[in-house]
């Protein structure tokens, strides 16, 4: 009798598929780092740091005339982090990084709730900075429009159940004041994304408002410090030659609610040329405004706040990512190469000179150059990078993090390699 249950069951999930779409998929991949110099400056004697971390995930959609559902689980698995026999996961990694429902709404409108990753353009304020082996994702209901343009607008507002007082309905004051003692969980956000296509050239929009629960003891406990930032993100493409551009304004509120934010920008521009089907030339420059410091109640610093900000200013990551904020900004300029060395392999080679926005206390404003190398190579089933990077710290750099130079050591470095593999499980598309 258990048998025939089991056949039924099998019966009607077998019909259930043939009317839908179901997928199966996953992602392997372990990232070796040597890092003699990431993200700050590396003491004179200090050894360098080598380890290995793993990122799998399982990824799982099902798709009907009406609706489609999305769930990707993960684990951040760093070796040798867990002893032998532990029943638990050292570092509670394990997560669910997507979970969410797209409704059709009827035409070309849909909602997608729950769970989810924002990467828009290129990724300069809103990125799934999926080189963070845990990514980044929010929670929000969004409204969607897609045909000849497209169109998001998107509302969250994150609470804790187990918190029942208070206007906000949770977010209490811990630590730091923030939530989770992290500045960039917000309380609340509202966006607002349209980009429309023409030949050749494509043009968006992203207005973005998002709210810090206020906890500076001179505003309103239960009140929300909010930051405005308006954007635009173009491109235009003519034959080998491509352009990109963004600029970007903020005001608002800082996250501790007692600064007030005016006058902040992001200005970009990247060039790109193809010489031949084998190279690509690369140019470009961005500006991002630092704090005037004789202005103690201000600040002009703009914060590029959920990007993929790995992706900018240097693979080293001396600059905001989990750093450099509200502080001299950033000048940026960099030359790049993009070399097709085969049809499976591939190198990128780039040079970037950073300068603050803004002096530092010395007068001083050169940070340094830095060059980025990375190897791409392509198997069957799964792909290979390796990436070198190379500082070379200008005084300025000294003085911004806080070491003598005669402190740090002459070499500052870093190396990686990382395997990824994505194997497909099951698809019942047709």
């Amino acid at each position: 009798m258990r048998k025939q249950y089991v056949l039924i069951g099998l019966m009607a999930l077998i019909v259930q598929l043939a009317q839908a779409q179901f997928t199966l998929d996953g992602q392997f991949r372990p990232r070796a780092e040597y890092r003699n110099g990431f993200q700050t400056l590396i003491p004179d004697g200090a050894d360098a740091g080598f380890a290995i971390n793993t990122r799998a995930r399982l990824n799982a959609g099902y798709q009907t005339e009406a609706f489609k559902v999305y769930l990707s689980i993960q684990d951040l698995l760093v070796w040798g982090e867990n002893p032998q026999i532990i029943p638990v996961d050292a570092n509670n990694s394990f997560a669910i990084f997507e979970a969410w429902a797209d409704l059709k709404l009827g035409g070309n409108w849909s909602a997608k709730i729950g769970r989810q990753v924002l990467s828009y353009d290129d990724q300069r304020f809103f990125g799934g900075l999926d080189w963070a082996q845990q990514g980044r994702n929010h929670d929000l209901a969004m409204i969607q429009y897609k045909g000849d343009f497209i169109l998001d607008l998107g509302f969250a507002f994150n609470q804790d159940l187990d918190n029942n007082g208070g206007p906000l309905f949770g977010f209490q004051n811990v630590g730091t004041g923030y939530p989770n003692n992290n500045p960039f969980q917000y309380k609340t956000m509202q966006h607002l994304y349209a980009k429309k296509a023409w030949d050749g050239f494509a043009a968006s929009l992203l207005l973005v408002n998002y709210g810090h629960q206020a906890f500076d003891t001179n505003s309103d406990p239960d009140g929300v410090n909010s930051l405005f930032t308006a954007g635009t993100h173009l491109t235009y493409k003519k034959g080998a030659f491509g352009a990109a551009a963004n600029a970007f304004i903020q005001t608002g509120e800082f996250f501790n609610g007692s600064t007030d934010v005016g006058g902040a920008y992001l200005l970009g521009l990247d060039l790109t040329y193809k010489t031949s089907d084998k190279v690509t030339l690369g140019a470009g420059v961005e500006l991002i405004s630092g704090d005037d410091a004789s202005t103690t109640d201000k600040t002009e610093a703009f914060i590029p706040t959920f990007g993929t900000n790995h992706k900018f200013n240097g693979f080293m990551d001396y600059f905001y990512v989990g750093n450099h904020i509200n502080t001299i900004g950033l000048f940026d300029v960099h030359v790049s190469a993009n070399f097709k060395l085969s049809d499976t392999s591939s190198l990128m080679a780039k040079v970037l000179n950073f300068s603050g926005d803004q002096e530092l206390p010395s007068g001083e404003k050169s940070l340094g150059t830095e060059i980025d190398m990375v190897y791409s190579k392509k198997f069957k089933g799964y792909a290979l990078k390796i990436g070198y990077s190379h500082l070379f710290a200008a005084d300025g750099m000294y003085e911004l993090k806080g070491v003598a130079e005669s402190a740090a050591k002459d070499t500052q470095n870093w190396a990686w390699a990382m395997l990824i593999i994505k194997p497909k499980f099951l698809n019942t598309a047709k």
